[in-house]
């Protein structure tokens, strides 16, 4: 059946990750031993208690209407729920006007770009970036546009100021970041915001900042993640609860629009609007209902902070450069010949499946996903020594 010029030139190009998690399911089934598979982001821990008995509570609820449609920004007491929890996180008082429910992240990124970008506009994302991004902004007309983060991975203002002209429209990072598990600090996103705010200055619309921030409450160095929204009055955010509630099979997630963004109840129509036009339609109503009641709840960090501890430890102990990863559960070293390509071949040899940085735009890396057990890294640790050794 013959498909789109288009589609099918970016199905050549399509997802390392998932390519890597499809090989990994072959070589599973070829007899010739375990594979250790830190490819995909698909986390290895369950909900937390609560959510099954919410979830039990709410299923058996036989109060006739449960299943009916619903307004197309969610349910009002879930995002209620959501908004006070957020005004709690990042200190800003956020009405329910001002969130909208979302099919995960991905849904409330596709949303938001929807609504804000016209054709031939320009959003500038920070190498490395989530492999999905250039496919969204295209998703919408859009021309993505690349700046440098630092030698350690954090926010270069300078750099984004560099590429941002007349047809900026949209500033598009990633807290924690995917693939690096650097967290962007707080003065980092300061002098960002302030950068923006000279930067949009005269503009009939200012410049949009966004924020896809799934893994913003795995953080385990401090208390609270650092947040766009203490740094910059024009910023939307893009979450879901597929990591800090262990539930990423079922696409729940939101939209949140800063109460300090010009016009933002018309950017809440627009992407209110753009969310059912794009066919998401509606964020799960099942889910909706057990999330509202689930605000105050995380999966263990511990769990993640061990791993994130032993691996790079282990790693930077072999001779790995990498930085350290303060959230999300990735590491990023650099491939030990400069070759992130042959080096993740290499140790496909051994059976350890990693991503290559070349995937996130920045080659001479490679990621590796800690979201599983202990067992599969401490089992992998001596061939990650024996590939450095060569």
């Amino acid at each position: 059946m013959p498909i789109s010029k288009k589609v099918s030139s970016y199905l050549s190009q399509a997802s390392w990750i998932r390519k890597l998690f499809e090989e990994g399911q072959q070589m599973r089934m070829d007899g010739k031993g375990p594979v250790y598979d830190f490819s995909i982001g698909n986390p290895d821990l369950e909900p937390p208690r609560k959510f099954r008995d919410v979830l039990r509570r709410i299923a058996a609820d036989e109060t006739p209407g449960q299943h009916k449609y619903m307004s197309n920004v969610g349910y009002l007491e879930t995002r209620k729920a959501v908004g006070v929890s957020l005004s709690e996180e990042v200190g800003l008082e956020f009405t329910p006007e001002q969130i909208i429910m979302t099919v995960g992240a991905g849904g409330a990124i596709n949303a938001a770009l929807k609504a804000l970008i016209d054709p031939g506009d320009e959003v500038v994302t920070i190498t490395p970036f989530f492999v999905e991004y250039k496919f969204y902004i295209d998703n919408h007309g859009g021309k993505m546009v690349l700046a440098k983060a630092d030698a350690e991975f954090q926010l270069d203002p300078g750099a984004i100021d560099s590429v941002i002209t007349n047809r900026t429209r949209v500033v598009l990072i990633n807290n924690p970041n995917n693939p690096t598990g650097v967290v962007y600090s707080q003065k980092n996103l300061d002098d960002l915001g302030a950068m923006l705010e000279e930067r949009s200055r005269g503009r009939d619309r200012p410049i949009i900042l966004i924020d896809d921030a799934p893994y913003r409450k795995l953080f385990y160095d401090g208390d609270v993640c650092p947040s766009i929204f203490r740094s910059y009055p024009h910023s939307l955010m893009g979450t879901s609860h597929s990591k800090d509630l262990g539930l990423p099979g079922e696409r729940i997630g939101f939209l949140a629009i800063s109460p300090k963004c010009r016009n933002w109840s018309r950017v809440a129509e627009a992407a209110a609007f753009t969310n059912r036009t794009l066919g998401f339609v509606n964020a799960p109503g099942l889910m909706q209902r057990v999330v509202a009641e689930l605000q105050g709840e995380t999966i263990d960090l511990e769990w993640y902070r061990r791993k994130r501890d032993l691996l790079y430890n282990e790693l930077t102990g072999m001779g790995y450069e990498l930085p350290h990863p303060k959230g999300a559960f990735y590491a990023f070293p650099r491939a030990p010949n400069g070759d992130d390509l042959a080096f993740i071949d290499t140790l496909k040899t051994l059976r350890v499946l990693t991503v290559p940085g070349t995937g996130f735009g920045c080659p001479g890396y490679f990621r590796i996903c800690y979201c599983v057990h202990d067992q599969i890294i401490e089992a992998a640790l001596p061939l990650f020594e024996k590939a450095i050794r060569g």
